[in-house]
């Protein structure tokens, strides 16, 4: 069927069906992804191929991967910049545009008064080893002008995994029956083999690409036989490598169907006892609202927060009405709150970060630099 005849909007009932799945369920990895979203969704494997063809080439779905615990990759954090306000949108562009290394990039606002306030721009940042990711950020200063930066690795996670379509209709206070098991963060060495692997397994997929058995041409583009492919990834699958085959919609713009998944993001953050990290972002993570929450040190720039997590809805009263009931339980499980805040999200790009060491020294070389002088000294 011409992929121009066939339902691209998000509400239509079979992509919702496989939306609900595709999204964020499919986690680790799969022999045949999309025999398994077709098995969860309760939708023929063809018409699963035929729609997530339309909604990509309809721009409903922006990409198609398989994604990898970057973290465990290459040392990462969150990263607050301030910079001069009439320069907000030149330096976002240049953040998004020119630095592979850069994912997310969000100008975000809060109250004013309120710790942080003048950081507007938020972006993730990942650099391989064994580079540093302070250098990286004080040269992106250099070719920014941005006037000052915080870095806030992840220290541990607690959810992971952002599923618009499910989240629409989620009732206030929806939690799972125990808490976020917590994921520590630890960067895990790779051999050439898995490099190899990694590298054909994390391209995104093209319409054409989406098809019953999908590896059948990343195991012959890495050199591998399927089997010896699916047993690599495998693998690093069981050493936390791995994250989920996801679809990820345009959630940040209007689509072409007239429609938004999403209107609203907020980066939610508290300051919780030390010593009661864990068990705090256990609890905030255990809801089912939230598709990101972190332990990260947000220092007295940002009134010491050390829980953070974030939130998409459609209306903005009831995304504070999910924080409410998240601080509620906060509460009732008796973890005093010593400070919180919620940034809003704006603008937005969206990409995976590059995490090769082969391209961070061809990016720095592009940049004018030698790849010696960014080491990471703690590194060695």
């Amino acid at each position: 069927m011409p992929t121009d005849t066939i339902p691209i909007a998000t509400d239509d009932p079979m992509n919702a069906q496989i939306l609900a799945v595709s999204e964020d369920k499919i986690q680790g990895f799969h022999r045949n992804p999309i025999r398994e979203i077709a098995s969860q969704s309760g939708v023929a494997v063809q018409d699963v191929v035929e729609r997530i063809r339309a909604m990509i080439e309809g721009g409903t779905i922006r990409r198609v991967r398989q994604t990898l615990m970057a973290t465990n990759l290459a040392p990462g954090a969150l990263v607050a910049w301030r910079v001069p306000e009439e320069r907000l949108g030149e330096i976002f562009d240049w953040m998004f545009q020119q630095d592979p290394f850069s994912g997310h990039v969000v100008i975000r606002t809060t109250d004013e008064g309120r710790s942080g306030a003048r950081y507007r721009l938020w972006t993730t940042v990942k650099v391989p080893k064994p580079y540093s990711l302070e250098k990286h950020c004080q040269l992106l200063c250099e070719k920014t002008g941005a006037e000052t930066f915080r870095l806030m690795p992840a220290k541990s996670i607690f959810a992971l995994g952002v599923g618009h379509v499910r989240r629409r209709t989620m009732e206030i206070g929806s939690k799972s029956d125990a808490p976020a098991e917590p994921r520590k963060v630890e960067v895990v060495e790779l051999s050439d083999l898995d490099w190899q692997v990694l590298t054909a397994l994390k391209r995104e997929f093209e319409p054409e690409e989406i098809c019953d058995d999908p590896w059948v041409a990343r195991a012959e583009e890495a050199g591998l036989s399927l089997d010896a492919f699916c047993s690599a990834a495998e693998d690093l699958q069981s050493r936390k490598v791995i994250g989920r085959f996801s679809t990820f919609l345009e959630h940040a713009k209007e689509l072409k169907t007239g429609e938004r998944v999403t209107r609203y993001n907020a980066l939610f953050h508290w300051a919780v006892p030390k010593g009661r990290e864990i068990e705090a972002g256990s609890e905030v993570g255990r809801h089912d609202i939230m598709t990101h929450c972190y332990w990260r040190e947000g220092g007295p720039e940002f009134g010491d927060v050390n829980i953070m997590g974030v939130v998409h809805g459609m209306e903005r009263e009831k995304v504070f009405e999910h924080k409410q009931s998240i601080d509620d339980h906060l509460a009732a499980c008796d973890i005093p709150i010593g400070y919180t805040s919620v940034f809003w999200g704006g603008r937005s790009e969206i990409k995976p970060s590059e995490i090769s060491p082969a391209v961070y020294c061809e990016w720095c070389a592009s940049m004018g630099v030698e790849v010696e002088t960014m080491g990471d000294s703690s590194q060695k």
